[in-house]
């Protein structure tokens, strides 16, 4: 399993770490936090097969669909 990594993206600082879950199982979860972001997110269980490139993608993936569904609830202020 890869360790915890930095990238960029889109002016973004990604920073992701594999930890276990608090829970009585056995699970590893990528963690990840963004620069100007407040929140970590837990997206996906870790897996062996897991690469720098595979991870950097869904995460990326993941955190555009929040920033999307984040646009769609600001109040719609008129010019």
């Amino acid at each position: 399993m890869i360790a915890g990594f930095e990238f960029e993206d889109s002016g973004r600082t990604y920073t992701c770490t594999v930890e276990e879950h608090q829970a009585k199982t056995a699970d590893s979860w990528w963690w990840f936090g963004v620069t100007a972001d407040r929140y970590r997110y837990a997206p996906f269980r870790a897996a062996s097969g897991d690469t720098r490139h595979s991870v950097q993608s869904r995460i990326v993936e993941y955190y555009s669909n929040i920033l999307a569904r984040r646009a769609m609830h600001l109040p719609y202020r008129p010019r």
